[in-house]
């Protein structure tokens, strides 16, 4: 993409009202180094979205396939894309505002900044949908199912809240199942190739989540690669 069009992009996210840009100072103090809660924090129902319904966030959305498309299945649920991609946000913004999705929204930070934004017991489920997987050892702390990013959505997941992670990456999946193992959390459902299996067993509401396709699965699924799902109960 040319650098123009990504200008003329982040310049229309600036105007696009269902696209939230807080500038650094907003939630973070440089001179001590301390991440801050940002006004948003806890108020998503009543200043954003104007209803009391269920919130679900897509973590690394990238252009917002979840987060439109089940906008569009479930218009009594609330969905915030979180990117730091301004010009892949533009794409899922601009489509939910052309199909007048009032119950889709998008944050644009980085998603170490996750736990400034939300209150407790504000967020209902947590979808993860083809992030990098950080296979460096080094970078174990980095992978946004980590305990580090796990311990940063507890702090605004319901008691009864989810995570769902959907990878072409099998060192991802295996690595999540170890961390969900080592850190006790309550593992709900597990499968290693989900269009391989018998789909009789997963719940309609499941099914249909799950035909969604990112940008990123449909160019992974025409290589081969086999699409993971996971989710869990921290």
């Amino acid at each position: 993409m040319s650098k123009k069009k990504k200008l003329l992009r982040f310049r229309e996210n600036e105007s696009f009202p269902n696209v939230i840009q807080p500038p650094l100072s907003d939630f973070f103090d440089k001179g001590v180094g301390k991440v801050r809660k940002h006004r948003l924090a806890g108020n998503w129902r009543k200043d954003i979205f104007k209803n009391d319904n269920p919130i679900v966030l897509e973590l690394g959305c990238g252009k917002g396939e979840y987060s439109v498309g089940l906008g569009k299945m479930h218009p009594d649920v609330n969905y915030i894309g979180v990117d730091i991609k301004g010009a892949r946000i533009w794409f899922g913004a601009k489509e939910a505002l052309d199909y007048n999705l009032k119950n889709v929204a998008f944050l644009r930070i980085r998603i170490d900044f996750i736990d400034a934004f939300f209150g407790e017991n504000e967020i209902d489920q947590v979808w993860i949908t083809f992030p990098d997987p950080k296979e460096k050892e080094e970078w174990e702390e980095k992978r946004l199912t980590s305990k580090t990013f796990v311990g940063r959505y507890k702090k605004f997941l319901k008691e009864e809240g989810v995570i769902h992670l959907k990878t072409d990456s099998a060192f991802l999946h295996k690595n999540t199942l170890e961390v969900i193992k080592v850190n006790g959390y309550n593992l709900l459902m597990a499968d290693a190739d989900i269009y391989k299996s018998d789909l009789d067993n997963f719940s309609p509401e499941l099914k249909q989540v799950l035909s969604l396709k990112t940008y990123y699965e449909e160019m992974f699924s025409k290589k081969g690669h086999l699409i993971t799902y996971l989710k869990f109960r921290p």
